[in-house]
């Protein structure tokens, strides 16, 4: 059986997803509700998977001496509003109605500060490597699950970190694909990505 999710409007949680706090958010700005999805991959240390590392760095619990990658990062403040683990897990990190940190400088449409009105969420993988069919899965229903909470969220409201922050992101990158995403979400049409 399919596990579905939910997202509470007033909470901002999402049910069905292991929930793990991150002190790296914030308030968004007054009046200012998610109008964006952004897409992210990671893997800590680079190109392993399945470690408690992503959870301790969005958490500050990092060690920052147990692996030698760990010091070009030491003292990141970071997190996402979920992560999507190889093999489908939801772990949410950060309320969808607060500001998670990760996207950094970016824009989108001529918007700035992609943080302050985006949902952040960060693929368990690199660039390069295939995604698991197990991830999609996930994140549809996930993102099916944030659109009927906010409906200002469509498929052209779904970007690629390197598209809010080209030339200083490249994630999820080409291994990525969007297509199967739209599949996955109903969609006849592709995806205009403008950033």
């Amino acid at each position: 059986m399919t596990t579905e999710f939910h997202v509470d409007a007033a909470t901002g949680r999402i049910s069905n997803g292991r929930f793990v706090e991150s002190c790296n958010q914030d308030d968004r700005p007054a009046g200012c509700e998610p109008q964006l999805v952004v897409l992210h991959s990671i893997s800590l240390p680079p190109g392993e998977f399945g470690g408690p590392d992503i959870e301790h760095l969005f958490t500050n619990c990092l060690d920052w001496d147990a692996h030698p990658y760990f010091a070009e990062i030491r003292g990141l403040e970071v997190s996402a509003h979920a992560l999507v683990r190889r093999d489908g897990e939801l772990v949410q990190f950060v309320p969808l109605t607060q500001r998670a940190w990760h996207a950094g400088e970016s824009c989108f449409r001529g918007r700035q500060r992609c943080n302050d009105f985006s949902i952040g969420i960060e693929l368990e993988g690199e660039d390069e490597t295939p995604y698991d069919a197990r991830q999609y899965a996930t994140l549809t229903r996930l993102l099916r699950a944030i659109m009927h909470v906010y409906p200002a969220i469509s498929a052209r409201e779904i970007a690629a970190h390197s598209d809010i922050a080209p030339g200083r992101k490249t994630d999820p990158g080409p291994a990525f694909d969007w297509l199967r995403l739209y599949d996955g979400l109903g969609l006849q049409d592709g995806k205009t990505r403008n950033a």
